[in-house]
């Protein structure tokens, strides 16, 4: 990966790191990228819990979507690394570990009983070529449906009596005579890929997910009869959307579905932190569920990395970290300020609400499960699947054989 090129300098790191550990006795460089309120209330019940064995949190932020791998490869070479950092990629866990800079988990969380409580996606998420290397911090499933009540209420249709994505459609002409837009969607690359993606999982499956958006993909997958029908159902929902989809945010999109513009979004459920700051109230105002027949559900899994610096004092201020962060109690009161789920089936259910049970529930099952690529697979190939996906819904002229085209040519590159 070109980002770790500069890696290669061993001996500067190596040394760089080794003085940077001497600066850590008295507070450890813990870095994120979360900046929101939910967020910061999250990590406030981490440091908190954290002070009382003794560490000092030393805060280093920098906003989403601004280029945190090359910042975190910057601090590394350039000796100041943070002991602590949150990224999912497994591109860093494999270059770190090429550099002997990785700090396995697997052994710490056998040892506490975590690992035979994380469900299948989330230890997915966080192996690494046969070794736990990352510590989950939140679960969050991709492609879930949350609606309107009062809109369903009032266009006479329930969404909770559909029992596949034709039955969602067969409601949306009543929704529309109402007056409301069946679905909302927004226009960024992300919404639309992560949409695809979801799609794919739950029309068509774990077996034809994984060979498509596997860390090695099958390139025969590409041209299937299966990924066609989700191509089709992608276009589907792009004809029923309203025409100021394109350049939305997603939380502006989620805000159609609040105000009673629209009945539906199908995204991350991280919209519930909307509805939640927006004063709605869950089961009155709105619900969730998962996507009508799904047969899969796309996870997304926060998590956390350590950086190995020869120092005794960092390494036992990670451990405490490492053990906090999985810590049933502590992770259900994390993520309920996050507006996640945790990532532990055994969590303390206590004040978890209805959508955080149902994704609990559902990923109880392992066949119903698959992870999010931005978590496993290679950079290249998911980030060519955003481009063509959106590419695909915004040129209703592009057709299922140039998506195949493209993909198979990309793959050739790729791989």
């Amino acid at each position: 990966m070109t980002k770790w090129k500069s890696l290669k300098r061993l001996s500067l790191l190596l040394a760089a790191t080794t003085l940077a550990a001497n600066a850590w006795a008295d507070e450890v460089v813990v870095y994120h990228t979360w900046s929101k309120p939910s967020e910061i209330a999250a990590l406030t019940v981490l440091r908190e819990a954290w002070a009382k064995d003794g560490h000092q949190w030393k805060d280093l932020s920098i906003a989403h979507d601004s280029g945190a791998n090359v910042s975190l490869m910057n601090m590394i070479t350039g000796g100041n690394p943070p002991a602590i950092f949150m990224n999912s990629d497994p591109g860093i866990y494999r270059d770190l570990n090429k550099q002997g800079l990785g700090v396995p988990l697997t052994k710490l969380f056998d040892s506490i009983g975590a690992t035979n409580n994380f469900p299948p996606s989330v230890l997915k998420n966080i192996t690494v070529d046969g070794e736990i290397m990352k510590a989950p911090a939140t679960v969050h499933i991709d492609g879930m449906v949350y609606y309107n009540k009062h809109v369903a209420e009032a266009a006479g249709v329930d969404p909770k009596s559909w029992k596949s994505l034709d039955d969602l459609f067969a409601a949306f002409d009543k929704v529309k005579a109402a007056g409301y837009i069946p679905i909302a969607q927004g226009g960024d690359q992300f919404q639309k890929a992560y949409l695809l993606q979801a799609l794919i999982a739950s029309e068509e499956g774990p077996e034809i997910y994984d060979r498509f958006y596997g860390e090695k993909p099958d390139r025969d997958v590409i041209d299937t009869p299966e990924m066609r029908a989700a191509l089709k159902r992608f276009r589907q929902i792009a004809e029923h959307t309203d025409p100021g989809s394109p350049n939305r945010q997603w939380n502006d999109t989620t805000n159609l579905v609040i105000t009673g513009k629209a009945l539906l979004q199908i995204h991350g459920d991280w919209m519930k932190g909307e509805f939640v700051a927006a004063q709605k109230k869950l089961g009155t105002d709105f619900d969730c569920m998962n996507i009508p027949g799904t047969k899969a559900v796309v996870v997304t899994v926060d998590s956390w990395g350590f950086l190995n610096t020869n120092n005794a004092d960092t390494a036992k201020a990670q451990e405490d970290f490492a053990k906090l962060d999985v810590d049933p109690k502590l992770n259900a009161e994390f993520v309920l300020k996050k507006g996640a789920s945790p990532v532990r089936t055994d969590a303390d259910t206590t004040n978890l609400d209805a959508c955080n049970k149902l994704v609990l529930e559902t990923l109880k099952d392992p066949s119903k499960q698959v992870s999010n690529p931005f978590n496993t697979a290679d950079a290249d190939w998911y980030r060519t699947i955003w481009q063509e996906a959106d590419k695909y819904w915004s040129d209703p002229s592009r057709t299922e054989d140039d998506f195949v085209q493209a993909m198979q040519n990309a793959y050739d590159q790729i791989f």
